[in-house]
């Protein structure tokens, strides 16, 4: 599989970016909600915005926990089976709450950092167009609504015949919390992709 990278010469913030799989959605929309965004979309913003706040005290709680875990393991224990519970009911929950065009969609390659994504399209999008982009990364049950602009579209090197193109955009007017969510979630995959590489050049290490 072809990766695809872009960088945005304009963005004077370096960001890390990582190949993923994710579920996305979008819509066309006007420059002008970007500013003044329907109820709607302020209220499904609000909704995607419970995964993501989930995931960051979910993260502190992490910290925690291994601090906890040296002074008394049984109490770490214990509030480790809670927490799993918490987890299994916020996934029942997210799962209900996942906007359903987002779940329909087919699994797609993606290129992702904290400042903009690139995805396998199906359709030619036109630079300066504006979006809303409903992200789900594939491997959590996190939910990521926001604003974008289209900075590239290119034909699709991968040889996917549902998806001939390949769409670099910008987002636009993200949450803060939801920019540190996705730099958390890069930072792990990167992790994770440096994990398995040495794996398998020294296979029988460890």
């Amino acid at each position: 599989m072809t990766q695809h990278k872009f960088s945005l010469a304009d963005d004077k913030r370096h960001y890390f970016r990582v190949s993923d799989s994710i579920n996305l959605s979008y819509r066309f929309i006007d420059e002008t909600q970007i500013a003044h965004h329907s109820q709607t979309s302020a209220n499904l913003l609000d909704n995607c915005s419970l995964s993501s706040a989930l995931e960051l005290i979910g993260n502190e709680a992490a910290i925690i926990h291994g601090k906890l875990d040296k002074i008394h393991s049984d109490f770490a224990d214990y509030l480790k089976l809670l927490d799993m519970k918490i987890d299994l009911i916020a996934q029942a929950v997210m799962a209900l709450s996942v906007p359903e065009e987002i779940t329909e969609n087919q699994t797609r390659n993606a290129n992702i950092s904290a400042s903009g994504i690139g995805f396998d399209c199906h359709e030619v999008l036109q630079v300066g167009q504006y979006l809303e982009i409903k992200i789900l990364l594939v491997h959590s049950t996190v939910v990521i609504v926001t604003y974008a602009k289209v900075v590239h579209c290119i034909k699709n090197s991968n040889m996917d015949g549902n998806y001939p193109y390949f769409v670099g955009v910008d987002y636009v007017n993200m949450k803060e919390s939801d920019r540190d969510l996705l730099s958390k979630h890069v930072a792990k995959k990167q992790l994770q992709q440096i994990r398995e590489q040495k794996e398998k050049m020294h296979p029988h290490a460890a």
